[in-house]
């Protein structure tokens, strides 16, 4: 049985100024997919198209920008939606106070959806293609982020056999029983696991959606079984058919990924993913 190590959540003090190592994972997170989304412009079929101004790296410094937008805004309103809706309808100002925590995997994902949306949109580019290129990209940053609960000692998991080994006592939970690390389960899961499974996948030229298909369910299914060792959410408990918020919220992504990558390879080979038209620029009126 481990004891959780005490570790300051400020990395740095400077004066009034402190540096969290939650905000530095969540740096680690951008600056690994700037590195893998660089390596991802050498597969196919982005490395036939780069250079030729279809694809190149300032259309990655674009999706970075976009998408951390969608991972802020999409993950806030997903939480404040998917986890506590009475509480926030009922004091919408409490959704702007970022900075007591509440954020949601699934909010942001369809955050991150909306941004690629609108850059594949911006730049004319094929939708599916633009979510396939970065699908293989997100993992690791996920896993950064699953270290950084773990430094904070928060989303631990439930009881476990006080016989298990790295069954761990987190004082913050207030029990003294061991309860298991969740936070590395999936870290190793969703993160690292599912990083591997993606990556490998997608250096073959897949059909468009596919690898994005791969991501939902891979996800999907990693979070599902990691839920079951990760405490439920104290307000909410455990819900309908000894499901966790959490694995509901995965049941629509398994079932959409299973349903993509069908469509997919279904898809006719003459209907190539077609780029969506770019949005329209207004005309400036100064003369």
């Amino acid at each position: 049985m481990l004891t959780f190590p005490k570790i300051d959540p400020v990395a740095l003090q400077i004066g009034p100024l402190a540096v969290h190592w939650y905000g530095l994972t969540y740096l680690a997170a951008f600056g690994l997919f700037m590195f893998l989304a660089h390596r991802r412009l050498r597969h196919e079929p982005f490395a036939s198209v780069e250079g030729s101004g279809e694809w190149s790296g300032k259309d990655v410094e674009d999706m970075l920008f976009l998408g951390v937008l969608g991972v802020v805004l999409g993950g806030r309103l997903g939480y404040c939606l998917f986890y506590k809706p009475e509480f926030y309808l009922a004091n919408p100002l409490q959704i702007l106070f970022v900075w007591q925590g509440g954020m949601s995997f699934h909010g942001g994902m369809l955050g991150v959806i909306a941004s690629q949306y609108w850059f594949a949109r911006s730049r004319g580019k094929p939708f599916w293609q633009v979510m396939d290129f970065v699908a293989p990209c997100v993992p690791l940053g996920l896993a950064a982020g699953r270290v950084g609960n773990f430094i904070n000692g928060e989303l631990w998991g439930r009881f476990s056999d006080p016989a298990l080994p790295w069954g761990m006592v987190f004082p913050q939970s207030g029990s003294p029983l061991p309860r298991h690390p969740s936070q590395v389960y999936q870290f190793l899961l969703e993160g690292v696991l599912l990083f591997i499974i993606l990556w490998l996948y997608a250096r073959k030229e897949r059909k468009p959606a596919q690898v994005s298909a791969v991501f939902l369910v891979g996800y999907g299914v990693m979070r599902f079984i990691a839920e079951y060792f990760r405490e439920p959410d104290a307000h909410l408990g455990v819900l309908a058919f000894n499901m966790t918020m959490g694995q509901w919220l995965c049941v629509p992504m398994i079932l959409g990924g299973v349903l993509l990558w069908v469509w997919a390879e279904t898809r006719s080979p003459d209907q190539p993913a077609r780029p969506l038209p770019s949005a329209p620029r207004r005309r400036s009126h100064a003369k």
